[in-house]
Formats: C-alpha cells, structure tokens, sequence
C-alpha cells in the first residue's frame, strides 16, 4: 500500500513523515553476551497533532519456523524534531531502561546516538546505544549498535518492516 501524506501532520513533523503508520516485519539480534535469533516485530507511529511523534514497538522472539515463541520488549516513546534537521527520540524500554537518543535527519533517513541512558538498579547493564532507521524500496529498515554488560559499542539488532496501514 502506498503511503501518503498526511495532510493534518504539523510542519515541523515533515522530516518525519515517512515513519507515520503501522510496520510488521522480522530481524535479527545478536550480542558477544547472548545467543543469536530472529524476531517479529511491529511497530506504531503516530501523532496527536502536535510536533511530535508517538513511537510503540514490540517484538516476539520466533522460533526457526518463524512463529511466534514468546514477548521479548516492548518500547514506548516520542519523536521530537528539532530545528535544522535535528531530531531528539526518548524511548522507555519494558526492562527498566529509558533512553534519550539525539540525531539528525535526512530525506527519509535518521541516525541517532544516546545523550543519556538511565536504568532501574534491577536492569541489565547498558551504558549507549547507536540507531539508524531509513524508508528502502518503501520498507523501513533499522540497525542498532548497543555498548552493554561490559562491552563495547557494537551490532545487536536490525530489521526489515512493511508498512501496513498509514496511520491507525
């Protein structure tokens, strides 16, 4: 399904836009402290009217059949564009993380790096996070580099989704 614009985005969402609508796909994760496998994903990006974007991820480990096996995180958060194509995303995270990732944009293109990172006393050790999403051949494509449990910053998840609706 194509996807067009919506007309009642505020201005400053523009930059953005391409990220408006509902995404399914799957991807891969991998990390030095855990094992690698797939997972589904969805994902909902939405507006209220206001300069800013509400961004609801989910994913679901699968299993080599590429079904469904169990939740693995859920991820709540905004899109705060910025003047000059600079853009902020502030992301909580289900294991007690909350991030504060700051970027720039370019057409249909984002990429992002942590200005902060807090976590619960009870979360896993993560200390910075690298994000780079793109709209490719009309798929959003996504890869995120994470430094945590004592490693360095490296690959650990990417994905490929397909816009299912344009906004819900």
């Amino acid at each position: 399904m194509p996807f067009e614009l919506d007309l009642d985005l505020p201005r400053e969402l523009a930059p953005l836009a391409w990220l408006v609508g509902r995404w399914e796909g799957a991807g891969s994760l991998g990390y030095p402290t855990i094992e690698s496998a797939r997972f589904a994903q969805e994902i909902v990006c939405s507006h209220d009217g206001r300069p800013v974007l509400e961004w609801h991820s989910h994913t679901w480990l699968l299993d080599e059949a590429g079904e469904r096996v169990r939740p693995l995180a859920t991820e709540l958060g905004f899109w705060r564009p910025l003047p000059d194509g600079e853009v902020e995303l502030v992301l909580s995270h289900s294991s007690g993380v909350v991030e504060l990732y700051f970027g720039r944009t370019e057409t249909a293109k984002v990429e992002l790096v942590t200005d902060g990172v807090i976590r619960s006393p009870h979360a896993k050790e993560y200390s910075a996070g690298k994000r780079l999403y793109g709209l490719v051949n009309s798929n959003l494509m996504w890869a995120m580099d994470m430094a945590a449990m004592g490693q360095p910053l490296e690959s650990h998840l990417s994905a490929e989704l397909t816009r299912v609706t344009g906004e819900d």
